[in-house]
């Protein structure tokens, strides 16, 4: 009977130390998982990393997981291909010009306020010029590419407008943003160029642009006010 009773209490004493654990009041801990990490800006951000110093054609959605820390897996959801995180990259720098307002400039006329505006995203790019470089000389090599990423681009310069206090309603407002794109594209090409600290060549650039563009604006507007009338 003594040997049952001394076999009972090392049962309990077991099956105390085990509650003991679950309920937490034992020495041994779980380790905490690790809290998730946020996709997009990680996936963003590695892609930029690598597109600074190769060829954008050449990196693989798999090495910007790698790059990320991240898998394949938890990318494909929020980017399911390469333009989508460029397209995200554009919806960056957007947000950056779209963050600050007009203040002194809001009498000022139009082209005035699109010219502060469009500078302020070539200031927003400044950081990210070695990627934008190389992403942009491979897409101007392919034209299929180029093609795909003109809705994003069509967006950006349309919330450009509306930042300067331009209209987009209607053929004259889609008129100005396709404008507004093929001087944007222009200017990147000097940008790009522009080693000067003030960025004068650029600001030079999208100007001249700018007056060819409102004076041709001009003379259409002349035009079709004398052809209603008429």
């Amino acid at each position: 009977m003594a040997v049952a009773k001394k076999t009972s209490s090392k049962a309990s004493g077991t099956r105390s130390k085990s509650a003991a654990t679950k309920s937490g009041t034992g020495k041994r801990t779980s380790a905490k998982a690790a809290p998730p990490r946020d996709v997009a800006p990680a996936t963003l951000e590695a892609a930029l990393t690598l597109a600074a110093t190769r060829s954008w054609a050449d990196i693989a959605l798999a090495e910007i997981a790698e790059e990320a820390g991240l898998k394949l897996s938890e990318i494909y959801p929020v980017f399911p291909t390469k333009g989508a995180i460029l397209a995200a990259f554009s919806r960056r720098i957007d947000g950056l010009v779209l963050s600050e307002d007009l203040e002194g400039l809001e009498d000022s006329p139009a082209r005035d306020r699109l010219f502060d505006v469009m500078m302020r995203r070539f200031d927003a790019l400044e950081p990210y010029r070695d990627p934008v470089g190389n992403i942009l000389a491979d897409l101007w090599s392919d034209p299929v590419s180029a093609l795909g990423g003109l809705p994003q681009l069509s967006r950006s310069m349309s919330w450009m407008l509306e930042a300067a206090s331009v209209s987009t309603e209607g053929w004259r407002g889609l008129l100005r943003v396709q404008g507004l794109v093929g001087i944007y594209l222009a200017t990147l090409r000097i940008w790009l160029r522009d080693d000067s600290a003030d960025k004068s060549k650029t600001m030079a650039q999208l100007d001249a642009y700018l007056r060819r563009i409102e004076t041709l604006s001009e003379r259409f507007g002349r035009r079709g006010a004398a052809q209603e009338a008429a």
